[in-house]
């Protein structure tokens, strides 16, 4: 399902939002590419976001999509071509445009359970009937 995210959107609660408006429970995002204003990226072995802001273009993005929310990855370039990736998290607003292949799994279900081996949320797939 191809998306096309307009300006000041944030763009994981609207990929997340598209799933519940489907009904779906399980969808991936298989690439991604657009321009931000304002990113938030948690870094590798980060606790928490890093606040990037300016004209940034999205390189790449892809991800899983579950009812407990969204787990994304995305690379991003800046107006010096520094590219940087990470975690998406809330707060990335899209400058111009974001457009998103978004692939829906209508017969799964995807949820995030702790993992005692990582001690993190980890997906848990389902298939639905």
């Amino acid at each position: 399902m191809p998306l096309r995210l307009l300006p000041n959107t944030d763009l994981r609660r609207a990929l997340e939002a598209t799933l519940h408006e489907r009904g779906v429970h399980a969808a991936f995002v298989i690439g991604g590419i657009g321009s931000l204003s304002q990113a938030r990226l948690r870094l590798a072995g980060r606790k928490d976001p890093e606040a990037l802001n300016g004209d940034l273009e999205i390189l790449t993005l892809a991800g899983s999509i579950s009812t407990d929310g969204a787990h994304l990855h995305m690379s991003l370039a800046d107006a010096n071509g520094r590219v940087v990736g990470g975690h998406v998290a809330y707060e990335c607003l899209v400058r111009t445009t974001a457009e998103v292949l978004l692939v829906l799994l209508p017969e799964w279900s995807f949820t995030r359970e702790i993992d005692t081996s990582t001690g993190f949320r980890e997906l848990a797939i389902r298939e639905i009937g």
